[in-house]
């Protein structure tokens, strides 16, 4: 006896899914022509560099915005690598606000792991899977210029002074620029800058249409913890009101000053993403819902 109905045509569900793929390109084509040309500046960091599946798949996040005509400009951190580098050496971290308290031996120890070591990983990541990178760091070219930021912190830097020229060389020439967050001083030492911070001025500087920071939480949370506090939009009057009320941890202080200098000073948008989901970058740049907290200086409507 049959039913009537034939058996399953395997090329039927090959095809489904092949359309499938296209109407996903296809929803993105209107980001890649709104985008295409722009630079966007991505503050690199937490499980996203150390994950091996998440790491590939920020490279190929990369790669995309590069192929479609997007300036993708890489901004690292290294707390964890750096704080072990530390212990190995029997120097215990501190902080203060968040901050990496950073004496002359802790400054060696920052330097030769961010420079000498994180920044050629992330360039040798990133060229193998197809883009052209180039790796500097904040001393090269004097991009970052900066002053003791408080004595109690030592060689942590506060940006005076960005010298983009050498980044906006690199991208004119077809590179992916990698930067290690390092800083001249004024007085002639070499100062550790926050990464946040040093992403901020970048963006500024090179005029960014987006800032994107990948890190361990999905987004911007009212309050910390609960989930069904995110927010996946705010204002920088919304962040200034967050910032003045107390409620946000240390670890995020520096990220949001930065976001607000960032908007203040120019930079359209600025977006804290959960770099712990798999082409976070992606699900932002080329999707309408997006992902995680977008800032802006007006609501978007």
């Amino acid at each position: 006896m049959t039913t009537g109905h034939t058996a399953p045509n395997q090329d039927k569900s090959r095809i489904a899914r092949t359309m499938g793929r296209a109407k996903i390109f296809s929803e993105s084509l209107p980001f890649i022509k709104e985008f295409r040309g722009t630079t966007v500046v991505i503050k690199y960091g937490g499980s996203a560099m150390v994950d091996e599946g998440l790491r590939n798949t920020f490279a190929d996040d990369v790669a995309m915005l590069h192929y479609v005509g997007i300036n993708p400009v890489i901004v690292h951190g290294g707390g964890p690598r750096i704080s072990e580098a530390m212990h190995q050496r029997g120097v215990e971290p501190q902080w203060v606000e968040g901050l990496r308290v950073t004496d002359a031996e802790t400054i060696r120890v920052v330097q030769s792991t961010l420079a000498g070591e994180i920044n050629p990983d992330i360039v040798r990541l990133v060229n193998a899977h197809g883009c052209v990178a180039a790796g500097i760091n904040g001393l090269d070219g004097n991009l970052f210029v900066a002053r003791a930021k408080d004595e109690r912190l030592g060689f942590v830097g506060e940006i005076t002074q960005v010298n983009p020229g050498l980044v906006t060389s690199l991208q004119g020439q077809g590179y992916v620029p990698v930067v290690a967050p390092l800083a001249r001083g004024e007085d002639g030492h070499v100062y550790n800058v926050n990464a946040d911070t040093a992403a901020a001025a970048l963006a500024v500087a090179i005029g960014a249409k987006k800032l994107v920071y990948l890190t361990d939480v999905e987004g911007l949370y009212r309050v910390f913890g609960q989930e069904d506090s995110l927010i996946a939009r705010s204002t920088e009057d919304g962040i200034k009101e967050l910032l003045a009320s107390g409620s946000i941890s240390a670890g995020m202080l520096p990220k949001l000053e930065a976001c607000v200098t960032a908007i203040d000073d120019g930079v359209e948008r600025v977006h804290i993403l959960d770099g712990r989901v798999q082409h976070a970058v992606l699900l932002e740049v080329f999707t309408p819902e997006g992902i995680g907290t977008m800032i802006t200086k007006e609501p978007v409507p």
